[in-house]
């Protein structure tokens, strides 16, 4: 893996152990409220399982998560499977947002220099990867899980399965999330909904929005960012829009629904009368400025994972107290939000030295225990994917009034169908993953905020995206 990838580089060595090591796991840092503390135990079903690894190593990549305290709880976990198993594993953590991890990724297995597994985000690079040929059937791996986990999140099903078959293991779950002000709300006489359409939530941005007082409603970027993508994609979906059609290997944005949304959007920072919305800079945001811009609790509403959401609750911020946080937003096109969320989830690379002994990384770090800690660390961020690893401990059911609606989340009945006929999630495919990761939805909208009609921006937005298809085998 090149350098520019890696974060950080942790080692663990392994020692000898007859039984259950518990670790000491601190589940958050930084400020008050501190988290319960988590022994991490490896279970004797473990250690038999494992046995046969004693002496050996496996590399491991991990996706780095927004918090610090949970990327320590990982490591504990992984410590804490090393030590009583005997065997090393050595974890590096790169980022799921440097525009090239596929490439890289690939070109190590094409080399030889993979590590033996990572885990990343299924929605947005599994189905890559798998088409480049870069991993391992691990159906059996999952099959055995479901034995002892129940069943997945319903998105896995999804994002992990090909042809029938496993290519990823889910690890654990990450919802869907907006987050709006309730207080700023309650001001004005707005009512809380378990969701809105995009036009209501623009509305009332504009309504609690008092510069003045640093209150500025809307707090969505269309600038280069992870955010931004899902932002302009989710628009352009409850319009009746689509990237690709239900296959996944046609690209269809060119469509008099995307025209509309992506008018909607450019209008939102083109038109005057929403200018006391939009925070200062905003337009040159990346993906922890409407982070940090909430937690400094100048923004009425913003769109992210729950690492927002755990960062106000384990440093003590007040903003915590007044988020109210709803799935998603609604459109034309359908009247509820495209809100299933995603994995976190492990793939071992082809041409993995030490494909055994990754797998049973895996096993051991999707259990109840070994999650445990992450999950404190990261607060409604990090969650179970598997429908047992919620039962196992009660903090899941009283830890956070958020985690309701999040394991329901998991439960989503799929497909979500809009009235124009596309079915979310549609099937993975390569040549739309590829395309979002090269920000050509930030950049069509960039392009529009700068002066370019709608219709002009999407139709030269859907003619590069078709060679991005056709890069990736997709003929149009």
């Amino acid at each position: 893996m090149a350098p520019d990838l890696v974060w950080s580089r942790r080692k663990f060595l392994g020692m000898s152990a007859l039984g259950a090591v518990g670790l000491t796991a601190a589940a958050c840092g930084g400020g008050p409220p501190a988290a319960p503390k988590v022994d991490v135990q490896v279970s004797q079903a473990v250690l038999d399982a494992a046995a046969p690894f004693r002496g050996q190593s496996a590399g491991m990549l991990s996706q780095k998560l927004y918090s610090e305290a949970a990327n320590q709880a990982l490591d504990r976990s992984l410590q804490a499977f090393a030590q009583a198993t005997g065997t090393t594993v050595q974890n590096d953590l790169v980022s799921g947002d440097a525009g090239d991890l596929v490439a890289k990724m690939d070109a190590d297995v094409k080399a030889g220099t993979a590590r033996d597994l990572a885990f990343m985000s299924d929605a947005r690079f599994v189905g890559q990867l798998h088409n480049l040929g870069d991993l391992t059937d691990v159906t059996d791996v999952v099959e055995e899980m479901k034995k002892l986990y129940g069943e997945p999140a319903t998105e896995a099903t999804n994002y992990c399965v090909f042809e029938g078959r496993w290519f990823a293991i889910p690890y654990h779950f990450i919802a869907s999330g907006m987050y709006l002000r309730k207080d700023w709300y309650a001001e004005k006489g707005i009512a809380l909904k378990p969701h809105y359409s995009w036009e209501e939530l623009r509305d009332n941005a504009l309504a609690v929005s008092d510069p003045a007082k640093r209150r500025f409603g809307w707090g969505l970027t269309v600038n280069r960012s992870g955010d931004a993508n899902g932002f302009i994609e989710n628009v352009i979906n409850t319009y009746g829009g689509a990237i690709a059609d239900n296959t996944g290997r046609k690209v269809t944005l060119n469509s008099p629904e995307t025209v509309e949304a992506v008018s909607f959007i450019g209008d939102i920072y083109t038109n005057p009368k929403y200018k006391p919305m939009l925070p200062p800079g905003i337009e040159s945001w990346t993906d922890s400025s409407n982070n940090e811009n909430w937690l400094a609790q100048i923004l009425g509403l913003t769109l992210n994972q729950f690492s927002v959401y755990a960062d106000s609750k384990t440093k003590g911020n007040p903003v915590y107290a007044n988020t109210h946080v709803i799935s998603g937003a609604t459109g034309p096109a359908i009247d509820k939000p495209l809100a299933y969320g995603q994995s976190n989830s492990f793939v071992v690379f082809k041409g993995a030295k030490n494909p055994d002994l990754a797998k049973q990384v895996a096993k051991f770090m999707v259990s109840g225990s070994a999650l445990l800690g992450v999950a404190q660390g990261a607060p409604c961020l990090v969650n179970p994917a598997w429908e047992k690893v919620w039962d196992s401990d009660p903090y899941y059911s009283s830890g956070d009034p958020a985690y309701g609606p999040i394991r329901e989340q998991t439960r989503t009945p799929l497909p979500l169908t809009t009235t124009t006929g596309y079915s979310f999630p549609q099937p993975p495919s390569p040549g739309q993953q590829a395309a979002v990761a090269a920000y050509l939805l930030t950049d069509m909208m960039q392009s529009v905020v700068q002066g370019t009609p709608a219709a002009q921006a999407v139709a030269t937005t859907h003619e590069r995206m078709v060679q991005i298809f056709e890069q990736q085998g997709y003929k149009q």
